[in-house]
């Protein structure tokens, strides 16, 4: 067997105090052998001292074989106070007090007061005291006042050494253990340091591609400008669709210092500090570029039309939305202007009005005639209708004037476009209002198997409005909540005063509305998808219409919906409504 071999079968938890063991191994050796060579020291108890070999053979043996790591550490030191009284049998075994081997005592000793504790400085003080006077107690007589000294006043020294020996080890383990644990702390700091500097190089690496990617879609923005400006306006970003809305480089403009509001019309700023001013009487705006920004600074995006003028004096309609830059922390560091070129949007907004208005003027001349014609045959004595006949005129006039309704609609919201449509206020009481068009929607109501209910207070609710305009308006809701609610259901339309608005509420318990979709319903022409799911007919014309009649009113819809569940669409008028406005297109163009 190989010495590799047979140290590999030492248990791992005894190593240290095997190794501790050794030099008191090799010291009872060397006795061992001076003892046994001639001339040598003489053994003069050969029990005692084959006694003494054994015990630190015992000693050994216990060091290699006991698994004093999973001891408690106090327990290791029965190695060296068996190894102490095994020097101890030796002494008395080669001379007693005359044995040279006293020496050895030293060997244990040392080991004892290095370990941890105080109470070890006592057991090497009192186990070297028992092995210096043990040959005084067992040989008795024979002594000297010398040796009687020594044998006391040694083991006063060995206390001495034992305290200032565990007092260097104690402080040796305390420095060994700040060393130990700031090797560990430094080994943490090196691993967090290398995975630090891993995960810098991957960000880094994420960073250059994230930017590359940033000014590869900055670089394709050029159907937008994008505008960034500090705090006071001054342009400090200006995107490539600047560049080509402007025609001008963002060089040129980063020179030359331009703030944003150079590149607006001063008319529109100044109506819109006008309008501010109105709103915040308490204080006047002096500064343009609050015209621009006062909304995001009071913590809202804003978009809004506005006319752009480029250098060469032409201007653009735009569409601007006005957005706040935002630093790491959060904080406002200035704004951004996107803008849309209307243009074009504009101009085909506007012919597509113009050519709905053609149209509508060209269809209302044919449609009254053939109605006129319709009227004629119904009326005509001398040759009379059969009733099969009289049932297919009733037909074709029935749909003759819902295509004249539908042609009104469409010159309505054309004048709504436009911008101006005709009102004609005068003094009204809006319960006959809501009243006569709940009477009116009944027949239809019922014959859908819809309930109608109308509540209207008894106390007169007075305002200034267009009652013809008015009554369209809630015609329309009531209209659209009979034609969305089932047989069974019911349509509930209610007229009340919160303060100084009076509110017109149609709540039906019909099909309801996608919450994705409330955004869209006044548009023009839009229908829901739960109406174009149902095959509920219609065009998508009334909501448009009623809140164009709504807003010239000075009022607002409001609208609350819940697919499955119902809606309920709220006409809020101001009890004091605003000037009518001009009238721009003669009155008898409008449908009723």
């Amino acid at each position: 067997m190989t010495l590799d071999r047979w140290l590999s079968r030492i248990p791992i938890d005894s190593p240290s105090a095997f190794m501790k063991q050794v030099p008191t191994i090799i010291g009872f050796a060397i006795a061992a052998v001076i003892a046994a060579v001639p001339n040598g020291v003489p053994v003069t108890n050969g029990p005692l001292f084959i006694a003494g070999i054994a015990l630190v053979a015992v000693a050994t043996v216990l060091a290699l074989v006991v698994p004093w790591g999973r001891l408690h550490p106090e327990w290791a030191v029965v190695i060296p106070v068996l190894s102490l009284f095994a020097v101890g049998l030796l002494r008395l075994g080669t001379g007693s007090a005359a044995s040279p081997f006293a020496v050895l005592t030293l060997l244990p000793f040392v080991w004892i007061a290095t370990e941890a504790g105080r109470i070890n400085i006592l057991i090497a003080a009192l186990g070297t005291f028992v092995v210096l006077i043990a040959p005084i107690v067992v040989d008795g007589v024979g002594h000297t006042a010398g040796d009687v000294v020594r044998a006391f006043f040694s083991p006063v020294i060995y206390l001495i050494v034992a305290i200032v020996i565990n007092e260097i080890a104690h402080r040796m383990r305390i420095q060994l253990a700040a060393a130990r644990e700031a090797s560990e702390q430094q080994q943490q700091l090196l691993a967090q340091a290398v995975q630090a500097q891993d995960e810098l190089v991957l960000n880094e690496a994420r960073l250059k591609t994230a930017n590359r990617l940033i000014q590869s879609i900055w670089n394709a923005v050029t159907e937008q400008s994008v505008i960034g400006t500090d705090l006071d306006g001054l342009i400090d970003v200006w995107n490539p669709g600047a560049e080509k809305m402007f025609g001008i480089t963002e060089k040129e403009v980063l020179d030359a210092k331009h703030r944003i509001v150079d590149f607006h019309l001063d008319s529109e700023l100044s109506d819109r500090l006008q309008d501010m001013d109105a709103r915040f009487t308490t204080v006047a705006s002096t500064d343009e570029f609050s015209a621009l920004v006062d909304t995001v600074r009071a913590g809202s995006a804003d978009v809004r039309d506005w006319t752009y003028v480029r250098p060469d004096g032409k201007r653009v309609s735009v569409q601007v939305a006005a957005t706040p830059r935002l630093d790491e922390n959060g904080h406002r560091v200035g704004f951004i202007f996107v803008a849309t070129d209307m243009t074009q949007a504009r101009e085909f907004a506007r012919l597509k009005d113009e050519f709905v208005g053609l149209i509508s003027h060209e269809l209302r001349t044919p449609l009254s005639s053939i109605l006129g014609y319709l009227e004629l045959m119904r009326d005509d004595e001398e040759s009379p209708l059969s009733e099969e006949q009289q049932q297919y005129l009733s037909v074709a006039e029935r749909n003759a004037h819902r295509l004249l309704r539908l042609v009104g609609d469409l010159l309505f919201t054309a004048q709504v476009e436009s911008g101006r449509f005709p009102l004609d206020l005068k003094d009204v009481e809006l319960g006959g209002v809501v009243s006569a068009s709940v009477e009116s929607a009944r027949p239809v109501a019922a014959n859908s198997g819809v309930t109608l209910v109308g509540d209207v207070p008894e106390s007169p609710v007075e305002l200034r409005a267009d009652p013809l305009r008015l009554g369209q308006a809630v015609d329309n809701l009531i209209s659209n909540a009979v034609k969305f609610t089932p047989s069974g259901g019911t349509v509930t339309v209610s007229l009340r005063c919160e303060g100084e608005q009076a509110v017109i509420a149609v709540t039906d318990t019909g099909i309801g509305i996608p919450a994705v979709e409330l955004s869209q319903l006044s548009q023009r022409f839009f229908r829901a998808s739960t109406a174009t799911r149902n095959a509920v007919p219609g065009v998508g014309l009334g909501l448009s219409i009623t809140k164009a009649i709504v807003t010239a009113h000075g009022g607002r819809l409001d609208i609350a919906s819940e697919e499955g569940v119902g809606t309920s669409i709220s006409i809020v008028l101001p009890v004091e409504t605003p000037r009518p406005v001009v009238d721009a297109i003669p009155r008898a163009e409008v449908a009723p």
